[in-house]
């Protein structure tokens, strides 16, 4: 399954370590994609809803999260090249 995976961390501001909420995306997936800011894709065999769980416990109160199931959809946007063959490579297989 390949996920989206996108937030708004309103406590940034604050000078809140994010650090543990990385490392949470991270151990949700066998191989990942972070080339915006509050933007991942992720490659995982987890559920959205075990993703969800481990992810939110690392955001605050004021922070907002989503994501997408992404295995199956259409995609388009203005990326570099390299931004694309990741995720053609890992959106097929």
């Amino acid at each position: 399954m390949l996920y989206l995976i996108s937030y708004d961390l309103k406590e940034r501001e604050t000078g809140k370590d994010y650090t543990p909420l990385y490392d949470a995306i991270k151990s949700c997936s066998s191989q990942w994609w972070h080339y915006l800011e509050s933007v991942w894709i992720i490659k995982t065999t987890h559920s959205i809803e075990e993703c969800n769980s481990i992810i939110k416990n690392q955001i605050g109160e004021n922070d907002y999260l989503l994501l997408f199931d992404i295995t199956s959809m259409s995609y388009q946007g203005w990326l570099p090249s390299k931004a694309w063959e990741w995720i053609s490579n890992n959106i097929n297989g």
